[in-house]
């Protein structure tokens, strides 16, 4: 196990709290360092993984303060904002549908669909008030349950 100093271990740590994968931070500390070190050291600079349970306050430190700039800092990105990845879609249909590619933009409604009814939106719903009688649970279930409209074909039309 190499003795890293402490600018490869800030980098180390920065980036596992970014998110990148042992294997990524190994291959970017060669790049940038021409430092060799194993998945398994990566891994011991990552505060939540158990390898990484003995790892200096400082370090700790960093790496939830970087993790916590990071979620923060997620937002400020154009392509994690609804509005600017339903506006590149409609662009790409309109084009899609220009070029008379109809299976692409058929796909490319549903990706907008999806967009608009909240399917890559990790939320949950939770009851305004305690559900009191049987009814009442019978009701909240009926409320959130889908059920196929017959009206509605199943395959589009192309």
């Amino acid at each position: 196990m190499a003795v890293l100093k402490n600018e490869v271990k800030s980098f180390i740590v920065q980036a596992l709290a970014c998110f990148d994968t042992p294997s990524q931070v190994v291959e970017a500390v060669k790049n940038e360092y021409g430092v060799v070190v194993s998945r398994q050291q990566v891994e011991t600079h990552d505060p939540t993984k158990s390898a990484g349970k003995g790892l200096a306050v400082k370090w700790q430190t960093l790496f939830h303060d970087t993790r916590k700039r990071f979620r923060e800092e997620t937002a400020e990105i154009p392509i994690a904002n609804r509005a600017y990845r339903l506006r590149g879609l409609g662009r790409m249909a309109e084009k899609a549908e220009s070029m008379r590619n109809l299976a692409l933009t058929a796909q490319l409604y549903e990706q907008a669909a999806k967009e608009v009814g909240d399917v890559y939106v990790n939320r949950r719903i939770e009851p305004e008030k305690p559900l009191g009688s049987q009814a009442d649970q019978q009701h909240a279930v009926a409320e959130y349950t889908l059920e196929p409209d017959e009206n509605v074909p199943t395959t589009p039309y192309l």
